[in-house]
């Protein structure tokens, strides 16, 4: 499994949009794309403009079909247009077993 952690600084005027883009995006993912088990927005409890996107992948090409499914296309340019800086992107690999449902 894969995994990425995107941090991510939003413009303040721009803080409604982006929320609502991505809990968008959220659902979407949730809905359409059973191998992205975790695709979560955390807001800071310290700066309200500052948001982690962690979501996880069951390969490497169930991140590659979520870099090509029709609304990534769609949301993503809104998105990034809300950011105050730079997103800063990591990839990670997860370690263990995948937990299953209950």
């Amino acid at each position: 499994m894969t995994a990425f952690v995107a941090r991510l600084v939003v413009k303040p005027e721009k803080r409604a949009e982006f929320e609502r883009l991505q809990t968008e995006m959220r659902s979407l993912v949730h809905r359409h794309e059973s191998e992205a088990p975790v695709y979560e927005l955390i807001r800071s409890r310290n700066d309200e403009n500052t948001f982690l996107c962690i979501a996880t992948f069951t390969s490497e090409e169930a991140f590659n079909h979520h870099m090509a499914i029709d609304f990534h296309d769609r949301l993503v340019p809104p998105i990034l247009d809300c950011l105050a800086e730079k997103m800063d992107l990591q990839f990670y690999d997860i370690v263990g077993e995948p937990r299953r449902g209950k």
